[in-house]
């Protein structure tokens, strides 16, 4: 470590030349210290350029961009607001392909803004609330900045020297949290539908957000569960708490719950504080295909924008309007539909913009971000129709069957002409 210092006394142009490409942490895994200085003082420097995947600090609004070229895989969280000002460029991507392309140079990264725990012992950091891409920046930055916080939890998993660190600023501040969504009666509905898919013994996967916390308060009659998810929030600590979530069945990582981000309240950090039954990953591992076939009965549940007649599922964009993003939705769905005893659920409510719009559609307003033939379940709250193996005929028949009664006549007649070619 070649230098610390206070927060007050940092002066990012020691650090920055004018054109660099900054990586930063992304979630609740925000270096806010260290992105406030950038805002503040990137326009004096000039020509910067950043990329983070996901964000809720909320610190980059439209105005907050001036003078900074903004890139992520979507508009996730409080992202959102730049797509509509056109302030942010997005590189559609899986969340599993950002560490690698970091690797190759493809997604520059001079500086590596990160956030992490104070020092161990031994003189090494936790990565504290994300994993995913860190280390993959890490690696490559000629500059390393991270924003050393004691208010973050030292987790299991991969462990920074501090001697990586070219620049480490203490701070004492609240990480970013993000609270439980509202559950409504739509959500209620949808995780009604999804929850019946989880076992004794099931593994799963699933977001942040109404529909996912919806579905594990549905699960403390389980028995066994394991957990390998991408992302984890205030529900796993529910059903850690409860018994439920014992990872005791799982072929690999017996109990122990695999994650890359932790995104939720102070009360899932002081969880995840030095508790062996967390360990926090990389993409390498949370998100592979050959770690992801080792799991019997993976549940995964992600969420969507629409689903066509014929199963393709949009999760970024609705017309002009881009909403979202790819995640890491594709390689779990994949994963999920190929465990033994497992299902990849797609779960979305029936309608937007107050029931004016069906999410059903017989065809997509946006991209392809699953394709049909790896879909294989989608749930809304009127039901579930189960796709994988059906003909495009069949899955079309039965995802009128889960649309909204209002719109099933309208769905009924777009999609006469895939049931009289079939195709």
């Amino acid at each position: 470590m070649k230098d610390i210092r206070e927060a007050g006394g940092l002066d990012l142009s020691q650090f920055l030349h004018p054109g660099d490409r900054i990586v930063m942490g992304q979630a609740c895994g925000e270096p806010t210290t260290l992105i406030e200085a950038l805002i503040d003082q990137g326009p004096g420097i000039g020509g910067l350029s950043a990329f983070i995947a996901t964000s809720f600090s909320g610190l980059f609004t439209p105005a907050a961009t001036h003078g900074l070229s903004l890139s992520s895989m979507g508009a996730i969280g409080a992202l959102r607001s730049l797509t509509k000002e056109h302030k942010l460029s997005v590189i559609p991507c899986h969340v599993s392909q950002i560490g690698p392309m970091i690797e190759a140079g493809i997604v520059g990264c001079d500086v590596a803004f990160i956030q992490v725990s104070t020092a161990d012992a031994n003189g090494n950091h936790s990565l504290g609330l994300v994993s995913d891409y860190v280390q993959a920046a890490v690696a490559k930055a000629r500059v390393v900045v991270a924003e050393v916080n004691d208010q973050v939890p030292f987790t299991h998993g991969e462990l920074l020297p501090a001697d990586r660190i070219d620049c480490a600023v203490h701070v004492s501040r609240t990480p970013v949290e993000v609270p439980r969504a509202r559950i409504g009666e739509t959500d209620a509905a949808i995780a009604t539908h999804a929850a019946s898919y989880i076992e004794d013994g099931s593994v799963i996967q699933t977001g942040v957000g109404a529909v996912p916390d919806a579905v594990l308060r549905l699960l403390r009659d389980r028995k066994d569960l394991g957990v390998h998810s991408g992302m984890l929030g205030d529900g796993l600590v529910d059903l850690v708490e409860a018994g439920v979530v014992t990872n005791a069945r799982k072929r690999i990582d017996s109990g122990v719950s695999i994650n890359g981000a932790l995104i939720g309240t102070r009360r899932l950090y002081a969880f995840a504080h030095r508790n062996p039954q967390i360990r926090m990953c990389t993409t390498a591992y949370t998100h592979a295909a050959a770690v992801l076939a080792q799991l019997d009965g993976l549940v995964t549940i992600n969420s969507a924008m629409e689903v066509d007649l014929t199963g393709q599922v949009n999760a970024e964009q609705s017309g002009s309007a881009y909403l979202g993003g790819t995640g890491g939705q594709v390689d779990f769905v994949r994963a999920g539909a190929r465990s033994p005893g497992g299902h990849a659920i797609i779960a979305l409510p029936a309608t937007a913009k107050g029931g004016t719009i069906s999410r059903i559609a017989a065809h997509l307003s946006g991209p392809v971000t699953t394709a049909r033939s790896d879909v294989d379940v989608i749930v809304t709250e009127f039901g579930s129709a189960e796709l994988r193996g059906q003909s495009l005929a069949e899955r079309a028949r039965r995802l009128i069957a889960i649309a909204h009664p209002v719109f099933q006549e309208e769905l009924a007649r777009e999609a006469h002409i895939i049931q009289r070619r079939g195709f």
